[in-house]
């Protein structure tokens, strides 16, 4: 299975790569609490690390 991913994500160009992380990060927003305070703390980590690489991404757009 991790050779069938690895095929697909590399099918993938930026753009639309892009564009999927952008829409999974609308719908997480809409479905967490906005404070993030509720959330737990593995969560919250994760969270944290998937803004920083946004940033970073975004430095980069």
């Amino acid at each position: 299975m991790s050779g069938r991913t690895a095929e697909f994500s590399e099918a993938l160009d930026r753009k639309t790569s892009r564009s999927i992380c952008e829409a999974v990060g609308e719908r997480l927003q809409r479905s967490l609490p906005p404070d993030g305070t509720s959330l737990p703390d593995s969560l919250a980590h994760l969270m944290n690390e998937l803004r920083k690489r946004d940033e970073a991404m975004a430095r980069f757009d």
